[in-house]
């Protein structure tokens, strides 16, 4: 029999094989961090300020910037706090929150980018319906389903992953609290963990990723038998954007949790693109080429109308 000590706190080490760059990734982390919460708060305003953007489509909008907001914070602080030479322990509390945080946030992700592809599915295929079937009743209560899965299903994961016993190293070889990261410093059997973990998040990231796809071939399908030119093209614009925040966000997700062996530096950049950039960028993708943001965001801010005009 040996002696044990119970973790009640991890060491973070960081990103992998990045020794003597903390200065400079801690001024591409907190350029990212500031760009994604500005970016997203613009996009907020001009929803809010807007009537002409109160529809189901901003509505959904609306949400994704809520959660690039939360998911981009839920390990920027902690990220640039140990880049910045100040202490890399996390508590075992702070730990578990975050990786709940971290799930909660992801699935919710993965559902609210599904309802967003259902949506632009009924303004396309069925747009003289539209109004009746996605009224506010239904938009409140797919909106309330997404973050109610998210929650559940990371209450989920995160019981299974902290009711193992911890009593070994601390060490946690990565820069955040991940499953991938966390499982491998457990005491007890972790294969129900492992198994719930991979069906959790990476099947199901596949399953709304199909969802997705169904959804944007049937709206493929329709734009092609618009017969004039400007009608494909207007009805083209609108999904374009969604279909690029999505291969955003949906590639690192599966090539993380569904590689047999996964390499700790591949990984880390894979997921710092899902974790920092994509949140920055959707505001880019969903406001350069869409002229009623823009006109919000001129009216919502009038004295900054000027920069918006010459873009």
């Amino acid at each position: 029999m040996r002696n044990h000590t119970v973790v009640t706190e991890y060491i973070l080490l960081g990103i992998p094989e990045t020794e003597g760059l903390e200065t400079v990734l801690f001024s591409l982390f907190s350029s990212l961090y500031l760009c994604t919460v500005l970016g997203n708060m613009l996009i907020l305003s001009a929803i809010i300020s807007s009537s002409r953007l109160h529809t189901p489509m901003y509505f959904f909008l609306a949400n994704l910037s809520v959660f690039d907001l939360g998911f981009s914070s839920t390990t920027a602080p902690k990220t640039l706090s140990y880049l910045s030479g100040l202490s890399q322990g996390i508590s075992f509390q702070g730990c578990a929150t975050q990786l709940f945080f971290y799930h909660f946030l992801g699935c919710t992700e993965c559902f609210l980018y599904t309802v967003m592809a259902y949506d632009r599915f009924v303004a396309i295929c069925f747009p003289l319906r539209y109004v009746v079937i996605m009224n506010h009743r239904v938009c409140t209560i797919l909106a309330t389903g997404t973050w109610m899965g998210g929650c559940i299903h990371a209450i989920i994961l995160t019981s299974l992953i902290f009711q193992l016993s911890y009593c070994g190293s601390n060490k946690v070889s990565y820069y955040f609290c991940d499953i991938p990261a966390i499982l491998p410093l457990a005491c007890g059997d972790t294969s129900l963990a492992q198994r719930v973990g991979f069906t959790n998040v990476g099947l199901l990231s596949l399953i709304c990723f199909f969802l997705i796809l169904v959804s944007y071939t049937r709206i493929g399908i329709a734009i092609s038998k618009i017969r004039s030119a400007e009608g494909r093209q207007r009805a083209f614009s609108t999904c374009s954007a969604h279909m690029t925040a999505i291969l955003c966000a949906y590639g690192p997700v599966i090539i993380i949790y569904l590689q047999p062996n996964p390499s700790a530096l591949l990984g880390a950049i894979i997921q710092i693109l899902n974790n920092h950039v994509t949140p920055m960028l959707n505001p880019l993708i969903y406001s350069l080429r869409n002229q009623d943001v823009k006109s919000a965001l001129r009216n919502a801010f009038p004295k900054r109308g000027f920069a918006l005009k010459k873009n």
